[in-house]
């Protein structure tokens, strides 16, 4: 990846949510399971609607009512951890090909 790659996912990570994120077991109004990506860590208990803050939620993986965000596949938890990992992730991955292309350029 070149500079302007590198500063492409930067600009990209710096202007989203800050992190850390955390998957969220949720309950929508009538008890239906909500799968999403938050701003807070779960509590455990199936927070169910309105007894959670919807401004802590940057993406949902599963939403059932009316069903609208849905995979086929049913990894709903699966995805909302990649989605997560991934907001950690992918900062420490640009600094470390950073760090890699100046070593290389020293060596060179």
């Amino acid at each position: 990846m070149d500079d302007s790659e590198l500063d492409e996912l930067e600009g990209v990570c710096a202007r989203a949510t800050p992190g850390p994120w955390y998957v969220r077991e949720l309950a929508d109004d009538r008890g239906k399971r909500l799968v999403a990506v938050s701003t807070v860590p779960d509590t455990g208990w199936g927070d169910r609607w309105p007894d959670f803050d919807g401004g802590e939620i940057v993406a949902a993986t599963l939403v059932q009512n009316p069903r609208y965000v849905d995979s086929s596949d049913g990894r709903w938890r699966e995805n909302a951890e990649f989605i997560v990992m991934v907001r950690d992730a992918v900062p420490r991955l640009i600094a470390e090909v950073r760090r890699m292309q100046k070593l290389v350029a020293r060596r060179s």
